[in-house]
């Protein structure tokens, strides 16, 4: 479904994807790990043009991403879920799940409005569709915008750190949801997270990041237990005595 073949990502004279080869599965649940400024964030940002890449190619379910395909490309394929909510907040809960679905993939507003519902049920806030975001905790607005993006039933959806930005205390009802699509929904997953519980309960396929290079990557069962890169250990080890 994605495949990204010697990526490269310059920002400035700052080189911070260095030469990526990364293919993701259909139905893979993909979670990128690393320290801060390893490049993961840009890699998923790669994936759908939200940063255009140096150099190097870009595949979306077969089909190579360009400047003039890449706005039909990424919304037919790909949603994206990002640290901060970004709803819109002079619309309901309802009205930001059915503006995609009516405005871009032309359904009919019957059509999304039962899509809405549907995917509140999924992330346990039906209850929400007439408030408006503002009205809302960190945990809900995230549970929201998942709901959204799973609104646009697309193959891909791209998770960019999505707990990175809520209270302690929140997290753990956003993961719950995440993990449940995991199980139940039929999609491709790819998430940035920190959030090593997660990743051991939910991926098919851990990869670890550093310095803009992948330098492991595995089932999360011999990722935790057996990693071979000592990078990845020192990693770890840091993680697990916090």
């Amino acid at each position: 479904m994605i495949k990204l073949e010697n990526v490269n990502k310059y920002f400035g004279d700052l080189h911070v994807l260095k030469d990526v080869n990364l293919e993701v599965k259909e139905g893979e649940k993909l979670v990128i790990i690393g320290p801060s400024g390893s490049g993961k964030s840009t890699t998923v940002r790669c994936m759908n043009y939200l940063e255009t890449p140096t150099s190097g190619h870009v595949y979306l379910d077969g089909e190579e991403l360009t400047h003039k395909n890449k706005t039909r490309l990424v919304r037919d394929t790909t949603s994206m879920v990002f640290q901060q909510f970004n709803l819109y907040p002079h619309m309901t809960v309802l009205k930001n799940l059915t503006l995609a679905p009516v405005k871009l993939h032309h359904k009919s507003k019957k059509e999304a409005e039962e899509l809405a519902y549907h995917y509140l049920d999924v992330v346990g806030l039906t209850d929400k569709a007439h408030v408006y975001p503002d009205t809302l905790s960190g945990g809900q607005q995230q549970r929201i915008a998942i709901a959204r993006a799973l609104c646009t039933q697309t193959k891909i959806i791209l998770f960019d750190e999505p707990t990175s930005a809520l209270d302690p205390e929140t997290i753990q009802e956003v993961l719950d949801v995440m993990i449940k699509l995991a199980h139940e929904e039929n999609i491709t997953m790819v998430v940035v997270t920190h959030e090593m519980g997660f990743a051991r309960q939910v991926a098919d396929r851990v990869i670890f990041m550093a310095d803009g290079q992948i330098l492991e990557e595995a089932p999360p069962e011999e990722f935790f237990d057996h990693p071979k890169n000592e990078r990845v250990q020192q990693f770890l080890g840091k993680i697990i005595r916090k």
